[in-house]
């Protein structure tokens, strides 16, 4: 049975997960844990700061992350992946084994060429 783009539902995870920064958040706070912004922010150099705010407010608008604020002077906030975030795990193990393979066969592909 075919697919029609109504009933496709990889747009509607392609929606949500859209952006050049959400994977990448998710998949450090997967394999970090709890991060606080400025943890993140290191370990994503490339991001700015109004775009990791904005892909952080998404994600959890999402209930892909949570966000724990912490009342004390200066504020601290912490955000880590959400229960319904760790479900994309299996997708992070899939995105993986098919890295691995792509660059395989694109080392296949460059040997044939040289």
């Amino acid at each position: 049975m075919k697919t029609t783009q109504k009933d496709c539902k990889v747009i509607d995870t392609l929606n949500t997960l859209a952006g050049k920064w959400k994977l990448v958040i998710l998949l450090h706070l997967e394999m970090n844990g709890t991060l606080r912004f400025s943890e993140l922010k290191a370990k994503i150099p490339d991001i700015s700061h109004k775009m990791l705010t904005s892909q952080l407010r998404e994600l959890e608008k999402e209930h892909l992350i949570q966000r724990v604020i912490y009342p004390q002077i200066p504020p601290k906030v912490e955000y880590s992946i959400s229960e319904h975030g760790k479900t994309l795990q299996p997708i992070f193990d899939l995105m993986h084994q098919w890295g691995e393979a792509h660059l395989a066969y694109m080392d296949g592909e460059a040997q044939k060429l040289g």
